[in-house]
Parts: structure tokens; C-alpha cells; sequence
């Protein structure tokens, strides 16, 4: 199914597989991988991360971290009400970039395990693309799994996709 000339687009839900990651293993995400194996020898388009960024800049190391690895960041700030209530979210504007991008893609790769991704998997096939997840299977909804032509379980290679020491960035 995969060959050197398909033209790969990578979109990455860097909130969902921060929290998997450390909800269900307490480790980050080693994106540098991820993007490696998601290319996989094919000619990469564009790499997208959608990442929060807070008042603090408390996330800054990590953003230049995924800038340093190729991926173009995709940048909101967390919006916090008066309330205290805390909103931050991507799911809308991942989905426009990739139907803003499908006429340049043959692949379509999510990075998220998120199922509100499901009727754009579908949008996407539709129009002819393959699509294909990765992200951690305990956090994963069972509905993107069954969509996905493609699905690669984070979770059964943790040592390549999580670090496991401490490293200053990333």
C-alpha cells in the first residue's frame, strides 16, 4: 500500500497524544519518530502540529523542539473565562487544513486518537485518499480505528515513541 511516490501530509493533535502519553505511560511523545515512521520513505508535503500556548510560555522548549524536527506549528492560545473554565481547541481548524490540502495529497496521516476525527477520515476516502492513524490504542477511539485504512498502535513500540529519559526539549 505505501510507495516512495505518494505525497504524505501529516496533521498531529499535539493536546491529544500530550495527554495520552502522559495519562496512560507519564512520558512525553517522541515526535521526531513519529514523523519519521509516518513518512516512511514517501515524499512528505507538509508536517502540522496544532499546539496551546499558555500565558506562561511554559511550552516554548517543546514547540522549538517540534520546529527543529520539520513540523510547522499551528499556534492558538488557550482561552481561559472568567468562570475559570479552560478552552483549547483544534479539532475544526486541523480538519480545514486538511480539506484545504487534499488535492495536493495521496495520504493523510492523523496524528490523534481522538473519534471526532471519524467524518473527516471519511470525507477523505471519499475523495479518493488513503488515511492513516497513529496514535496510543488505549486512547484511541474504536470508531477512528475502523475508518483508518491504516492504524499503528503508538502503545506497542513505546520505546521508540516516548522518551524515557528526561530530555531538555521535546
Amino acid at each position: 500500500m505505501q510507495h516512495a511516490d505518494q505525497k504524505v501530509g501529516i496533521f498531529i493533535d499535539s493536546q491529544n497524544m500530550y495527554h495520552s502519553a502522559r495519562h496512560l505511560f507519564n512520558r512525553r511523545v517522541n515526535f521526531k519518530n513519529i514523523l519519521e515512521d509516518a513518512v516512511a520513505g514517501r515524499k512528505l508535503i507538509r508536517a502540522m502540529a496544532y499546539v496551546i500556548s499558555t500565558k506562561t510560555e511554559e511550552e516554548q522548549p517543546f514547540f522549538e523542539a517540534l520546529e527543529k524536527t520539520g513540523i510547522e506549528l499551528r499556534e492558538k492560545e488557550l482561552i481561559e473565562y472568567a468562570s475559570g473554565a479552560k478552552k483549547a481547541d483544534w479539532d475544526v481548524g486541523m480538519a480545514i487544513d486538511v480539506v484545504r490540502m487534499l488535492d495536493m495529497l495521496d495520504v493523510v496521516i492523523l496524528i490523534t486518537g481522538d473519534g471526532d476525527f471519524v467524518p473527516l477520515v471519511d470525507f477523505a476516502q471519499n475523495r479518493g485518499r488513503i488515511v492513516e492513524i497513529m496514535s496510543f490504542g488505549e486512547t484511541t477511539s474504536s470508531r477512528l480505528i475502523e475508518a483508518a485504512d491504516r492504524f499503528r498502535d503508538l502503545s506497542k513500540e513505546k520505546k521508540r515513541y516516548l522518551f524515557f529519559s528526561h530530555p531538555k526539549h521535546g
